[in-house]
Order: C-alpha cells, then structure tokens, then sequence
C-alpha cells in the first residue's frame, strides 16, 4: 500500500506529498484544442484560474456551472483526474444492459442541470422519470404513499445511471468555451504559502512570484506537470476515487466527523415483465431494501445489510437472490400494512386539505422480478462530513466535503448542490473585484451549503438509526410516523418537497 507522506514549512505552510507510483494512459486526446487532454509530461508549469481535483459527476457540473455564468466562463480551469474516460468520447450504446450504478436525481438538480446545459445530453440516453413512491416497513403496521401532485410537482425525481450522467457532463464541457485542460493524472502534491506583508501585489509578476506572495497554489501531478491555480477544488482523492476517504482533504487540514454504519449495500439491475413507474422502499430489520425504476422494464435494486449478509446475497444463485429480492417486498418478514394502527384515516380529515383519497392511495405490492441483469456489487456505508468546506485556496465539494446513507438518494444531490452554489459565490466575488481564493469569499460557500448538508445528513442518519432497532413501542411510533405522512396532506406535501430539494425542513416550511 503506497504511504502517504505531509511535510510542513513554517506555521502558515503546509505541503501535500503522495510518493508517485506508475501511471499508465491510453486515452486518446480531446477533439477540442481548447480541450487539450494530455500535456506533455514535465512541461512548463502553467497558470489557472481553477484547478479541479476529480472528475467526477459534481468537478464537471462545477466546470459546466462557471461555463454558464457571464462572470466565470472566461476562467481559465484545470480538471486533474486520472479515469481516461474523460481523455475521449463515450459512447453509450442503447443495447448496453443498465449499469448498476445509479443515482436517483432530484427535480432541484434536474432544474439545475437544464441551467448549465447538461439535461439535454441526458435524455438522449436511458432515464426513467418517476411520479410515486410507496415506503412501508417489515411490521405491516402502516405504510406512506408519495405522489408528485401531493406537492404541485410533475415528477418526484428520475433515476439516470451514473455513466450518463457523467457522460451527459463531460459532452456539456466539452461544447463550451469555458477555457479547460483535463490532466489525465494524479496530483502528489499541493503547496500553498501565506500572503505576503504587502497588500497589494502586481498580477504581471511571474508565477513563482505570485505563488511566493501567497496568491497562487501549486500543484505538482505524478505525470511530471506542475500548475499553479488561484482556487483548488477538491472533490475526490488522489489515490483511487474516494472522495469520502479524501487524503488531500486531510493533510490539506481539513478534519472530519463521522462513522461507519457497519452496513454494507448491495447494487444491481433486475428486470420485469412489465415497466415499473414507482420507486419502492421498504425497511426490513437489516436495513432499506429499494426497488427504483430505470427504464425499459429495468429497475435498480439498492439492498442495505449486515456485511456478513452481503457476502452471502453476492454469492448465492441468481434464481436464489431473485428469491430472496420477491420474498422481501412481498410477505417476507412480516405482512402487508393495514390500513391504519390509529382508527379511521377521517382522524385526519382536517388536515387534509381538500384532497381525497384515491385507488392510488392504497398499498400496492411491487412489480416481481424475473431475471438479474447485471452483477451484485457491494460497498460498505458510512457518514462522513468536514468540519470545514474551505479555508485559502482550497474548497471541498461533493464526497469530499461529506457521504451519507444512501436510502434517500440524496448524496449526489447534496454534492450538485454545492457546485451551484460555489459557482455562484465566485462569480459573485468576480463581480466586486474579490480574489477568488480568498478565505472570506470561499467561507460565503460554506455559510450556505454547511447547514443544509448537516440537515439532511442528520435526516438520513435519524432515520438509519431510528429503523435499526426492532423495539415494540418504537415499531408503533414509526408506524404513526408513516400514517401521518400519508394523511396529513400538509405534512406530505413538505417532506416532497424538501426531498426535493427545496431546503426547508417538513413542519417548518
């Protein structure tokens, strides 16, 4: 395993040292020249605005929202990963099998990404828009049913695999005259010096100077490339991509909080003989079983479990696991939900708003699953989260500012979430003359997105918790839990829409 090593010089000096190992690439340079995709190797150093670490889904949203703005698409920006997909054209082919990794997109990203111009390549590729949801747990004692025109919404969300959306993103870059270079390499590390006595410093001084006045970080990348860069975002890590494990948010003196969930999560694509529109989600004692639509008769299964549990669904037969995933949204465990625990639903009659009660509203079983379309692959669970989004010259994002379960699929949104508001706090320092690295711009950031991440990750970790113990009078608390979300309409129509992503919390809108 390849150490990993932080020297210090002076009290206000830190530098980032990873020791370099092999890299190897054969992607194929980008088509645009402004798109250069591999520098030659030991080049001269050279000068951004931005310099990206990780290229993944939200580094290249970031990139596409300041390719958006009046103010920031002159920037000059740096997009340092290795995958060599971002070296090339993908092509997705539209007989390729659904690939298991998924995420599901909230109506707030999906706005989002209209903003930025990336949507349109999404839905040139498999997608599956969803209007309902049904969550229920394995006690029968109630059950809550979502639909988007509880909340005046068209869709509750659309689950897009992870490839697309990526994809989607990097053909965004690419068409924009955002100025760009994509560094198909590591970074080994990262200096950055205080700011010198003077507060005023010439910008035609050489880079080296500007770096020794503090008004540059550089970065040094394990193909022999040196850059240097006013503000560094970091969304993944330099060694493998583990934005959540982020070494250079580390040693960069970022410090988390968090835990493992002793949890691990089983992923995969099953198919139906009939479309599923509906995304499925019940507890059983081990964790959240969710059944989510992709399209095509496919959907996307995301089965949380005991690591031991997990190991044991990965190797069983397909015919057995298909089994196993039936049993467990149907009868396994424990029956269906009745109607109610507390009486007649009129008990809420008043709070009801005016809306009836339909068909729809009725539990429903979901769709069987006939055959597994892909492998099973498992990943542990955890919650992780800075203590701090910036400090000079450097911003966290995504994985690298914080993880959470994934039984809302919220992670990814949460991490887009950030892009727009980070592009949106640079511009605003670009308009009033403001040095884009600079603490006091970068902290603007972290006001906004701090307190609406810890929120929902405090959300999510309440309800992994709170369904983690199988306690006869907590089992009857969830289920008045579950009945007030499904009748209480305002009460509904707030969870939608914070799970939306409108920030506001339910009860408190």
């Amino acid at each position: 395993m390849n150490r990993i090593f932080a020297t210090k010089a002076g009290s206000d000096v830190y530098r980032l040292r990873i020791p370099w190992r092999p890299f190897s690439n054969d992607a194929a340079p980008l088509l645009s020249s402004q798109n250069a995709g591999n520098p030659e190797k030991g080049s001269e150093a050279k000068q951004y605005d931005i310099a990206i670490v990780g290229g993944g889904m939200v580094g290249l949203a970031l990139a596409c929202s300041l390719a958006s703005r009046p103010l920031t698409r002159h920037l000059n920006v740096a997009i340092i990963d290795s995958n060599p997909a971002l070296g090339r054209k993908h092509f997705i082919k539209k007989e390729d099998l659904p690939d298991p990794r998924v995420s599901t997109i909230t109506p707030a990203t999906i706005s989002f990404f209209k903003d930025i111009g990336a949507w349109q390549f999404v839905e040139q590729h498999r997608h599956a828009y969803f209007d309902k949801m049904q969550v229920w747990d394995y006690t029968g004692l109630s059950y809550a049913k979502y639909n988007a025109r509880d909340a005046d919404k068209e869709v509750l969300g659309c689950v897009v695999e992870n490839k697309v959306l990526l994809s989607s993103l990097l053909s965004r870059v690419q068409e924009t005259v955002l100025p760009k270079k994509i560094y198909p390499s590591r970074l080994n590390s990262m200096s950055i010096l205080p700011n010198s006595s003077s507060s005023e410093v010439d910008s035609t001084l050489s880079m080296t100077a500007l770096f020794t006045h503090g008004r540059l970080a550089k970065l040094e990348l394990e193909d022999g490339n040196s850059l240097y860069a006013k503000l560094v975002v970091i969304e993944l890590a330099p060694v493998g991509a583990d934005g959540g494990k982020s070494r250079v948010r580390e040693l960069a003196g970022f410090r988390t909080t968090g835990w493992n969930y002793s949890q691990n999560a089983i992923i995969c694509t099953v198919e139906h003989d009939v479309e599923n529109h509906c995304a499925w989600q019940r507890f059983l004692p081990s964790g959240p079983l969710a059944l989510l639509p992709i399209g095509d008769k496919f959907s996307n299964i995301v089965w949380t479990m005991s690591p031991k549990e997990s190991s044991e669904f990965k190797s069983i037969t397909e015919d057995n696991f298909l089994k196993a995933v039936n049993h467990a949204l149907d009868y396994g465990y424990g029956p269906h939900p009745t109607p109610s625990i507390l009486g007649s639903s009129d008990l809420f009659s008043w709070l009801k708003g005016g809306i009836s009660k339909s068909a729809n509203d009725c539990f429903e079983i979901p769709p069987k699953v006939v055959k597994l379309a892909s492998e099973r692959m498992a990943f542990p669970l955890s919650l992780r989260h800075a203590n701090d989004y910036a400090s000079k010259r450097v911003a966290l994002i995504g994985d690298a500012a914080h993880t959470v379960h994934p039984l809302a699929g919220q992670g990814v949104n949460l991490g887009f979430g950030d892009a727009s508001t980070l592009s949106s706090v640079i511009s605003e320092g670009i308009a009033v003359g403001t040095d884009i690295g600079e603490v006091s711009l970068l902290k603007k950031y972290e006001a906004d997105r701090k307190p609406a991440n810890v929120m929902m990750m405090a959300v999510l970790d309440g309800f992994q918790k709170a369904y983690s113990v199988d306690f006869g009078p907590l089992n009857i608390l969830r289920a008045a839990a579950f009945h007030g979300a499904h009748h209480i309409s305002p009460l509904k129509k707030s969870i939608i829409s914070y799970a939306s992503g409108e920030m506001r919390l339910p009860l408190f809108a």
